[in-house]
Parts: C-alpha cells; structure tokens; sequence
C-alpha cells in the first residue's frame, strides 16, 4: 500500500486536528511519514499584518520557532504511535508548489492534509492551499476534515 506520506502542517486547528490521524493511518499501513511546515517568505508589503512591524530577522526567528513547535508535534505523537517519522522546514511563497515539489523529492507516494474547509466566495478569494495540491501533485493526496 502507502510506503512513505508527506503531512504538511500550517499549524492551523484543522492542521493539528489532522496529525493524530495521520499517524494512525501511517501506523495501519506501515508507512514512514515525513512532516513539512513552510514558512513564507519575508516581504515589506505584505497582507500579513504582524510582518509589518518586524524586521527580517526578527521574522525569521519567529517562523523558525513556529515551525519547530508545529513540526515537534508531528514528531511526538509519530513517536508514541512508534511510526517513524522525520520532519524539515522550508521556505516558499507558494506552499502548495513546495508540497508537491516536496513529495517528488522525498519519494512519497501520498500526501496526507487537512481542509480548512473553506468554500463559497471566502474559499475562492482566499485560495485553497489544499485544492491547489489535489490540483498540481502527480501522487494521491488524502485530505482530513
């Protein structure tokens, strides 16, 4: 079946909701799992608010922290499930271009996500990290809710 599953996690509810379950389905069908977070990149204008004040620096000391917390949670429930697991950050404006170039790289053969569940004109406007990684991955892509 699935040998190896890519979860990114934005450390959203959803997101976070989705891990346990991840883990579980990677502990049922033997697979490896590996966890992504990726941290935008810095940029002056910006529809992000809180980059505004920062500095770059001080931007990327707070993603790196958030990145490490996200990704330290994947780790700690794939250790107490005994699913092995390894995890990384990177670095992207487009996450969903960063999933799939991802899942390529690490020789995944699904990747595993939530659905923020956005639909209706919000989901249009604001985008789907999720639908536009259904969209553009040549792998299956198994979302959560």
């Amino acid at each position: 079946m699935f040998k190896h599953i890519l979860f990114p996690t934005d450390g959203s509810e959803a997101s976070r909701d989705a891990i346990r379950k991840c883990v579980l389905f990677a502990k049922e069908t033997g697979a490896s799992l590996t966890g992504i977070h990726v941290i935008p990149e810095f940029h002056i204008v910006t529809y992000h608010t809180e980059m505004l004040e920062d500095t770059k620096a001080q931007f990327e000391r707070d993603c790196l922290l958030h990145a490490q917390h996200y990704l330290n949670e994947i780790k700690d429930i794939a250790k107490e499930y005994n699913v092995s697991c390894e995890t990384s950050y990177l670095t992207g404006d487009h996450p969903f271009d960063v999933i799939v170039k991802q899942a390529k790289e690490k020789n995944c053969d699904l990747i595993a996500m939530a659905s923020h569940g956005r639909r209706g004109l919000k989901g249009f406007l604001m985008g789907s990290e999720t639908q536009k990684v259904i969209t553009h991955s040549t792998v299956p892509v198994l979302v959560f809710r």
